[in-house]
């Protein structure tokens, strides 16, 4: 669908495809005249948590001034703004640099395939503009206050699996000879959870467990996902080697582990030339008449890979949402035109003033 807007708005079309989650597309707007061929990128993903049938079951409403339905702030909503906003640009003329738009299909899972899609793009790109859905301040009403808040940090996020083995046995015949796998992790569980530091804004949660064979079994086999959350690259590795230590080194004799890394993002880290785009972008909403402020959020996104290439970034730039992943994740209508005034605006000074 994208893909044909793209093309019937006069821009050219890149098909990326992947077998395993779903095609990227890249939409271009040229400009053989300018100095500078780096483009501005809008950044966009169209999966969703959600399973199959959702819409069937929960179609898309608006009630009060609310859009609701699966993905309609995360990220649908931001998908039109820059589909549009690069419309528009390509019935007038363009920019004074070119322009892409990419949107991915598996960003809700840690962007397995578009990773290297993404960072190939944030490579050739003078900055980003990722359209991950705007929020409300606290006590703000978007109709009477004009207010929204973007999101200049992300913590960077690593997704492990950890697999345990035991020695099996009859729990009432021959307890002494077995090595319980789920015994093994319950005593790790702790110490995982230990490694979180809130004051250093680290967070260590082991969110699934499971195991064992029958209640009459000493367990051979348990296994746990683990979340890590982290503020800056140089966390990384030292945190994921301390998690590793202790999944893999045995509590209980004759147990093993091995831990395995499922996904991961990075974080998007501030720099000078990330805040010059703020500035860029604050000043072109308050023209409009909104103000905007920058905020920092555990939550990752695509924009960290971006980040991480050296390209100036701002994620949550689309229309203004909250309660995204749950039946309850709604979109502010009135959010939409100002939010898509205010994308082409900034992009526009950031043609000029991001060389």
């Amino acid at each position: 669908m994208l893909a044909r807007f793209h093309e019937r708005n006069g821009l050219e079309v890149e098909i990326i495809p992947d077998g395993r989650y779903g095609d990227a597309v890249k939409a271009r707007l040229p400009n053989p005249t300018a100095n500078d061929q780096r483009p501005v990128l809008l950044l966009g993903h169209r999966d969703t948590v959600f399973p199959k049938g959702e819409p069937t079951r929960r179609p898309f409403t608006i009630k009060d001034g609310r859009a609701y339905g699966p993905g309609v702030a995360d990220m649908k909503a931001g998908l039109v703004i820059e589909a549009f906003v690069a419309a528009a640009f390509a019935e007038c003329g363009g920019l004074s640099a070119p322009l892409t738009m990419l949107t991915t299909s598996d960003e809700e899972i840690g962007s397995p395939s578009s990773r290297p899609v993404i960072e190939a793009a944030a490579r050739e790109a003078r900055c980003v503009f990722n359209a991950e859905p705007s929020r409300l301040p606290a006590g703000s009403d978007f109709t009477r206050d004009r207010r929204q808040s973007v999101t200049s940090g992300r913590k960077g996020g690593v997704f492990m699996r950890a697999e345990f083995t035991g020695k099996p046995a009859h729990s009432g015949a021959n307890y002494e000879k077995g090595a319980s796998a789920i015994v093994d992790l319950g005593h790790k569980i702790p110490k995982l959870q230990g490694l979180t530091d809130l004051e250093k804004g680290i967070t260590v949660n082991v969110g699934l467990i499971g195991g064992g064979q029958t209640v009459n079994t000493v367990a051979p086999h348990a296994w746990c996902e683990i979340d890590l959350r982290y503020v800056t690259a140089a966390q990384r590795s030292a945190l994921v080697e301390a998690i590793r230590s202790i999944v893999e080194t045995p509590i209980v004799p004759g147990t093993g582990a091995a831990l395995s890394i499922k996904g991961e993002f990075l974080p998007l880290e501030g720099t000078s030339e990330s805040q010059k785009l703020f500035e860029t972008y604050r000043a072109a909403s308050a023209g409009l008449g909104i103000a905007t402020i920058a905020e920092f959020t555990g939550g990752c996104a695509d924009s960290g890979f971006t980040a991480a290439q050296g390209c100036p970034t701002l994620c949550s730039v689309g229309p203004i949402g909250g309660m995204a992943h749950t039946p309850d994740e709604f979109l502010e209508v009135e959010s939409i035109v100002p939010a898509a005034q205010v994308l082409a605006l900034s992009a526009m000074r950031a043609a000029k003033l991001m060389e």
